[in-house]
């Protein structure tokens, strides 16, 4: 008998766990009029707030770095170490600046900074700004967000003087003000760099309101960034070049004048009658020659730097070129109708079954 009980037990604790859809279907049914006064309204409402939502467009730019051998090399050496792994000596060489680390580069500050000087327009406009001053007066927001921005800027403007005020157009990178931070952090989002760690593939991608400013800030945003990677590159090439320009200089001109002495002496002693004279004339030629070895050697050296600074120039292959997009990227507006609705038909079922007192069977509660 025990064992029966216990073989039993299990069947009942089953058919007491089982859900009832039938009743569950018979209480939603019995307040069906309850969804057509909550899914219209919530219909209109999704629509006001989609309505509202600003469009936006997305322009994407990659590029391709060709890399020599050594910093191909040394590029591999630092996808290995992000894998804890070492490869020789080349892992510790001179590049310091991988691919890897250029999203790190377009996020810092001084690089969003140098974007706030952007001459941008319109597509249906031929007034040229600043992005900086894009971004701060001709965003687009919804009608909420207007409101509140306009009540926090009626609050802000009785607590700020006038040399905030003057002080909002300088920008400071060591301490910038609170707008410009702003700006500064809507950049994050707007200006995204992607490189892929295979291929090394650099993916720029902008999104704005405008199709315009969207492709020409895409396009601003790859030069820069090639602009930086090339000075970076080249930098101690360059040095090297004005310092070997500096060097035979001061050569060719200490050449030019041992020259000049040589030749000032010889037109004055044409006929040398005295050993003196002729031992002179040997030195001022053997110094004037040894001028000219020691500046010769320095402009030998200095087409060597900047041959060196050529070789280091990185160059980029462009595998996506900034265009105008055509198509808008979001928002998407039938979807978020549909999630509106569906979460608005999801919370009326929640509640016909709490009123119905389903909701306790339906979550295994007593």
């Amino acid at each position: 008998m025990d064992n029966q009980k216990q073989y039993i037990q299990p069947e009942e604790q089953e058919e007491e766990s089982h859900i009832d859809f039938k009743a569950l279907f018979d209480a939603l049914k019995k307040r069906k009029k309850l969804y057509w006064v909550v899914l219209p309204i919530a219909f209109v409402v999704a629509c006001i707030i989609t309505l509202s939502l600003p469009n936006y467009y997305t322009c994407e730019v990659q590029l391709a770095p060709e890399l020599t051998t050594s910093r191909s090399s040394n590029s591999l050496s630092a996808l290995a170490s992000q894998f804890g792994l070492k490869m020789g000596s080349g892992a510790t060489g001179s590049e310091a600046l991988y691919p890897t680390l250029y999203p790190d580069l377009v996020n810092s500050t001084d690089f969003k900074l140098s974007l706030f000087n952007i001459p941008v327009h319109k597509k249906d406009s031929t007034r040229i700004t600043s992005y900086y001053d894009y971004l701060m007066n001709d965003q687009k927001t919804p009608w909420w967000t207007s409101a509140i921005g306009a009540a926090m800027k009626g609050l802000a403007s009785l607590l700020t003087t006038a040399e905030d005020d003057m002080d909002e157009k300088k920008i400071d990178p060591f301490q910038l003000t609170k707008q410009q931070a702003d700006v500064v952090k809507a950049l994050e989002k707007k200006v995204v760099c992607d490189v892929d760690n295979k291929t090394l593939v650099i993916s720029i991608s902008v999104t704005d309101q405008d199709p315009l400013i969207c492709a020409t800030v895409a396009d601003s945003v790859q030069a820069r960034l090639q602009e930086f990677i090339t000075d970076y590159r080249t930098k101690k090439a360059r040095v090297d070049v004005e310092y070997n320009q500096k060097l035979s200089a001061e050569a060719k001109a200490q050449y030019d004048k041992a020259r000049e002495q040589y030749a000032e002496y010889a037109d004055a002693h044409q006929d040398i009658m005295y050993q003196s004279d002729r031992t002179k004339l040997m030195n001022l030629e053997n110094d004037m020659q040894l001028k000219y070895n020691a500046y010769n050697a320095l402009a030998q050296q200095l087409l060597a730097a900047e041959a060196k600074v050529q070789e280091e120039t990185p160059s980029f292959t462009t595998l996506q070129r900034a265009t105008v997009p055509v198509i808008k990227a979001g928002p998407s507006r039938g979807k978020l109708v549909l999630i509106v609705l569906f979460l608005a038909f999801l919370c009326t079922s929640v509640w016909i079954l709490y009123k119905e007192d389903q909701l306790k069977p339906l979550l295994g509660l007593s």
